[in-house]
């Protein structure tokens, strides 16, 4: 898969999020890794500042594409099916990495950790006034996400890159769905339906034990 093989546009991004649920509350696969997809083109369009995070990202998606198209393939429709089946098949390595580095499960938590983040992150912008800080505003987000699974020289080395994202303005210019208004108004209607999809998993993990899989 290729990170960069299109422009990032918010639009797609809201669109494969808004079908991430199904009727039952489900959170279906192929479009989570489609939003996600599009999140890494975001990623990549601001530079080498977010590569520590999009390079991980991207070596995540490529593994659950090769789940969802492998021969157990029918299990990885969903989230709650692909726990179901990899928590009932002993799939998952609870206590240690050890048998099971590439299980559904492990490397989905990983993806969503990140999604906090960039919901954290977003929200900021999204909520802030027009001068404010980018770089304050990514680095809160970190602090309060994913920061508590890097080690120290990870989270000095992220925290010194976020001194180079630009203003709110060019920030918010980046999502290529208009001028900056346009996009809070995009941020604004997107925002909700990756926070709902992010709290289902969140909840579906915390039921299951798996929030702290190694």
């Amino acid at each position: 898969m290729d990170a960069l093989e299109s422009e990032f546009n918010l639009q797609v991004v809201l669109v494969s999020f808004k079908q991430c649920l199904n009727e039952k509350e489900e959170v279906l696969l192929d479009h989570y890794l489609a939003g996600w997809r599009g999140l890494v083109r975001f990623l990549s369009g601001l530079g080498t500042v977010f590569s520590f995070i999009s390079k991980d990202v991207v070596a995540k998606l490529q593994t659950m594409e090769r789940l969802r198209s492998g021969p157990q393939r029918e299990h990885y429709s969903s989230l709650q099916s692909m726990v179901a089946y990899e928590v009932g098949n002993q799939l998952v390595d609870l206590q240690q990495r050890a048998r099971h580095p590439n299980s559904g499960c492990r490397t989905v938590l990983r993806l969503h950790r990140a999604l906090h983040w960039l919901q954290l992150f977003l929200e900021g912008v999204r909520t802030s006034p027009e001068d404010a800080s980018t770089t304050a505003l990514c680095t809160d987000s970190y602090n309060a996400s994913l920061a508590a699974y890097h080690p120290w020289i990870i989270r000095r080395a992220v925290t010194v890159a976020f001194c180079t994202l630009p203003t709110r303005k060019v920030f918010l210019e980046t999502m290529n769905v208009g001028p900056p208004e346009q996009a809070v108004e995009m941020l604004d209607e997107a925002l909700p339906f990756i926070e709902r999809v992010y709290n289902v998993s969140q909840k579906l993990y915390a039921e299951h034990g798996l929030l702290d899989l190694p």
